[in-house]
């Protein structure tokens, strides 16, 4: 479980395909305090540290987390939102987030107001019942505050501090990034299917 408060930033070190799956190594300045079976979201998905050697540490994404997320289009060199997973006695500064990405968005529009940022993002169709007026979502791992709603576009505000502190600054309009829908939108939901 986790907050979508984004703590530092992990580098992909290398990156090996074996079988079915994607293995990365990554280095971050938390190295050092991770352990064997932690989970960690990385640009929101959660991955479990499989190896701990030096600065560097060990991923794997399975075939169904590669289908739903941006993974397979990371790079050697990319620097990816790191959050080590929340402590009962933490404050939840974010909402919950699971590290369970539903589906990828694809920013369509940004622009910088007053020092502040805009990013509008498209979804697809099918996930548009998931999106409301000052909902929660997480938006590679961040968590962020929902507002000008349409059928299946929606548009975030972040702050200097967001910005500078994530990779959302490396963004353009175009690039595709992880969603994670509120768990709370997706039981309700779920169960309104259900009684149709």
């Amino acid at each position: 479980m986790f907050t979508g408060i984004i703590e530092t930033f992990a580098e992909i070190i290398n990156i090996k395909k074996e079988n079915e799956k994607i293995v990365l190594t990554l280095s971050s300045p938390f190295t050092h305090e991770f352990k064997i079976d932690q989970s960690i979201a990385h640009n929101g998905i959660c991955l479990t540290v499989e190896s701990v050697s030096g600065n560097n540490y060990i991923v794997s994404a399975i075939p169904e987390t590669i289908k739903k997320t941006t993974i397979n289009s990371w790079k050697t060199g990319d620097i990816i939102n790191i959050e080590r997973s929340l402590r009962l006695s933490d404050r939840l500064d974010g909402h919950i987030v699971q590290g369970h990405v539903d589906t990828v968005a694809t920013c369509s529009h940004i622009s910088e107001i007053g020092g502040n940022y805009e990013f509008t993002f498209t979804i697809p169709s099918q996930f548009a019942g998931l999106i409301i007026e000052k909902g929660s979502i997480s938006l590679n791992g961040i968590s962020l505050t929902i507002y000008n709603v349409t059928k299946n576009s929606f548009t975030v505000g972040v702050i200097p501090y967001t910005y500078n502190n994530t990779n959302i600054r490396f963004l353009s309009a175009g690039a595709e990034v992880n969603i994670e829908f509120d768990i709370l939108g997706k039981y309700i939901l779920r169960n309104l299917q259900l009684k149709q």
